[in-house]
């Protein structure tokens, strides 16, 4: 069943409307369907090839027997955990699923790691039995640093744990056809190699190999979560039910959200889309960041995803809100009525039970679809992603030549702060970058940070931890109006990690903490490039003491 969707828009009514006309007018569903890339630009690069997603719900059924085998033989064999390596559209869906299903009795326990902090990775490899461990490997283009640095590291340890001759068989592959992953499969002798259809990009594949494999593996109904797919993909004019002209597209969901979230940006401000949901489906906020922020922060437009931000009193909110709320009648839904009742423009999707997230998926990803066309970007490139990437790989490659990297001059954490925030403007928004351990006491002081910046200042806030953002909100920050003040945060590492020159062999010229740094710098540089506004705090040792003096400055 899909879930409904109602809406309190008040009197942003009219814009919503008339994205709905331009819709039908253009035929955008029909065309969407065909696979017309004109519905977003004349040039077909990264259009054509990216709408795969459009038939995951029904040509993964044909997998499915493929992906039970490989969670049939690692439950008989024993093993009890699997640990996802991967960033992004990687590892967004997988935490999702795991966070939101839990683990079925008998199954493997998942976990990801998408930090190379060093604490991070030496905190998993700590807690985990290698023996009963599986470790999937995951990565679209085959290639990304993070993920082939883990496989390295993790590699070694079950090879010097159990022995090399069996520790091929500890790893599973998630990749596109022909990327350096699968020859490193084949190289290695993994397990198992799921190759995607590539048409799929790493954002819009939460129902593709690269999310069902980490979800059977907990014990998902995989086969039921396609069910839900499948019928908001029939919802969404799939299969010919829709032609875009001779129906209501404000009962088509994807259309009905994207027409929300594309026509009250462009045409009203409200661009900064605030995710409220009860507990259940509170982890998929995480996904929908990364997809909205993606694909709509380029050319100049972006819309916000503010994702983890608590609910406030109607007057801590500037007027660039949308709210959309997923799930039932729970003690949310009466604060974003309260939000609605002070002419905040407000959404309501009442999504029930976790099998719901199939269908959310898809609506998600179609609405996104629509708000590209709305803003006229393309959703399915990230033309500002490579950015920080090129300028890390240079500070790695300064490193391996001169033995350190550039050193930033210090800011000291009283007084430095207040001044940057004056130059805060209404329709701004303040991102947290937080390019330290991850933990629940960091995040909680991120948190108390981020809500006294909110409330004092009266514009969104988002936090992120860096390298995981890069692959996320990273794309936004440079690519949007430059409507980002920019609070980036590194620490001290007090154990480090070697990164293999190979997996197998001893040597290694670079370590995670190195790497962090060196993507910290690179980040920032990016976007100091872009024109954006950047402080940085080195917070030493101690991070939630640091966070806490900073935050107490905020009044």
């Amino acid at each position: 069943m899909v879930a409904r969707h109602t809406t309190a828009l008040g009197v942003y009514q009219d814009a919503v409307e008339s994205a709905l006309a331009g819709l039908k007018e253009e035929r955008v569903v029909e065309r969407t369907w065909a696979g017309d890339h004109n519905v977003w630009k004349p040039e077909r690069e990264e259009i054509a090839n990216r709408l795969g997603w459009l038939e995951s719900p029904q040509v993964m059924r044909d997998e499915l027997p493929g992906i039970h085998q490989l969670v049939e033989a690692a439950r008989s064999e024993g093993y009890t955990h699997a640990l996802l390596l991967g960033m992004g559209g990687s590892s967004l869906a997988p935490e999702v699923y795991r966070n939101i299903f839990g683990v079925t009795d008998g199954y493997l326990d998942l976990a990801v790691l998408d930090s190379t902090d060093p604490g991070a990775v030496l905190e998993r490899a700590e807690s985990l039995d290698l023996a009963r461990t599986l470790f999937i490997v995951s990565t679209k283009s085959g290639g990304t640093v993070e993920t082939f640095s883990f496989f390295k590291y993790f590699y070694n340890r079950v090879a010097e744990a159990l022995g090399e001759e069996r520790a091929s068989e500890h790893f599973v592959a998630i990749t596109d056809p022909g990327s350096g992953l699968e020859e490193t499969a084949k190289r290695y002798g993994f397990r198992a190699t799921f190759l995607n259809d590539p048409d799929i990009g790493g954002r819009y594949s939460g129902l593709s190999f690269y999310g069902l494999v980490p979800a059977a593996l907990i014990g998902v109904d995989i086969s039921r979560l396609l069910d839900g797919a499948a019928d908001m993909a029939r919802a969404c004019g799939g299969n010919g039910s829709s032609d875009g002209r001779n129906v209501d597209l404000a009962q088509n969901p994807g259309a009905w959200l994207g027409a929300d979230m594309g026509g009250l940006a462009k045409s009203a401000g409200r661009d900064k889309l605030t995710l409220v949901a009860e507990p259940t489906f509170d982890p998929l906020g995480v996904w929908i960041e990364q997809l909205v922020a993606e694909s709509t922060g380029k050319e100049g437009e972006g819309i916000l995803p503010v994702e983890g931000e608590p609910v406030g009193a109607p007057e801590v909110y500037g007027d660039d809100r949308l709210f959309v709320y997923t799930g039932a009648d729970g003690g949310e839904a009466s604060a974003v009525e309260e939000a609605a009742r002070a002419g905040h423009p407000v959404v309501r999707i009442e999504a029930r039970e976790p099998y719901d997230l199939g269908g959310e998926m898809f609506r998600w990803m179609m609405a996104t679809a629509v708000a590209g066309h709305i803003l006229g970007i393309n959703p399915f490139d990230q033309p500002n992603v490579e950015s920080a990437k090129v300028l890390a790989r240079k500070m790695v490659a300064e490193y391996e030549e001169q033995g350190s990297l550039p050193e930033l001059e210090p800011t000291l954490l009283e007084g430095a702060l207040e001044g940057f925030l004056s130059q805060t403007r209404p329709g701004d928004y303040v991102a947290l970058l937080a390019y330290v351990q991850p933990t629940a006491e960091t995040t909680g002081s991120l948190q108390e940070f981020r809500l006294r910046l909110r409330d004092r200042l009266r514009v969104a806030t988002t936090v992120g931890y860096g390298p995981r953002f890069l692959h996320s909100t990273g794309q936004l920050h440079k690519g949007d109006a430059g409507n980002g003040i920019f609070i980036q945060f590194t620490a001290d590492h007090p154990r480090d990690a070697p990164i293999p020159d190979e997996a197998g062999a001893a040597e290694s010229s670079l370590n995670f903490g190195v790497l962090e740094a060196a993507q910290a710098l690179g980040d920032r540089q990016a976007l100091l490039d872009a024109g954006r506004r950047v402080i940085h705090f080195h917070l030493g040792e101690d991070v939630v003491g640091a966070l806490r003096r900073l935050s107490a400055g905020v009044s």
